[in-house]
């Protein structure tokens, strides 16, 4: 009964917060009326400064979902970096010396690199941009990570700092200094507006590339032994 009488104030707000959440939806259902949004994206596209036009929505329309969800993956790195031991950034149990790993490695590595590259600098006009671009790159980072290569930069330290959090700063950065120079937060003067957005993908490849490598990298490693086939668990 004790617990349950604990667990009350809980229950209570998360009812509240469900029921505000379900009240505000329903509000937008009821009180938007129809727009025909890739109409309405067509006809501003050339004011974005990109030709694509989900990078358009995501960097420039929407910037400011994207923005958040920066932070969110900025959080979750932090987080993963904080609860893992150090012995598993500075000397991870997965590294091998497999002779076959290092061969694909010397081939795949050049070839993954060239290839986040290029998704970068699609994304303006083409499928990519910084998303595809920093998933290519992480998933370099643990193929040189599994085959033993050193990474420094996953160390705790100000390299680890800057490579998690830059991203999301320049972006905020950016933000910031439209809103002063008299427009709106994240309104980019259409000048501008190319440009700025590849420095933005450029920074946020880098900053997803770090989160990514750096979540696999803090993961716990079972060392438990497998119980044999038939034996007891």
């Amino acid at each position: 009964m004790k617990r349950i009488l604990t667990l009350l104030p809980a229950t209570a707000v998360c009812l509240a917060f469900v029921s505000g959440l379900a009240y505000s939806i329903w509000q937008i259902a009821i009180t938007t009326t129809s727009v025909d949004l890739p109409g309405l994206l067509g006809e501003n596209l050339d004011q974005s400064g990109v030709e694509n036009p989900v990078t358009a929505v995501l960097l420039n329309f929407r910037s400011y979902d994207t923005l958040l969800e920066i932070g969110v993956l900025v959080i979750a790195g932090i987080a993963g970096i904080s609860v893992a031991r150090t012995s598993s950034l500075e000397d991870p149990e997965l590294r091998t010396s497999d002779t076959l790993l290092y061969a694909l490695q010397r081939w795949l590595i050049p070839l993954m690199l060239l290839l986040a590259g290029y998704l970068l600098w699609a994304g303006s006009d083409r499928p990519g941009g910084a998303f595809q671009a920093g998933a290519v790159l992480a998933a370099s980072g643990v193929l040189m990570r599994l085959g033993g290569i050193p990474m420094d930069f996953l160390r705790p330290g100000i390299m680890l700092r800057l490579g998690l959090s830059l991203g999301f700063a320049v972006f905020l950065l950016v933000a910031v200094t439209s809103a002063l120079h008299g427009g709106e937060f994240l309104a980019y003067p259409p000048e501008l507006a190319k440009t700025l957005i590849v420095v933005i993908e450029t920074v946020l490849t880098l900053s997803i590339a770090m989160v990514l490598l750096a979540l696999f990298v803090s993961a716990p490693v079972n060392n438990a032994e497998e119980p044999e086939e038939g034996g007891s668990g």
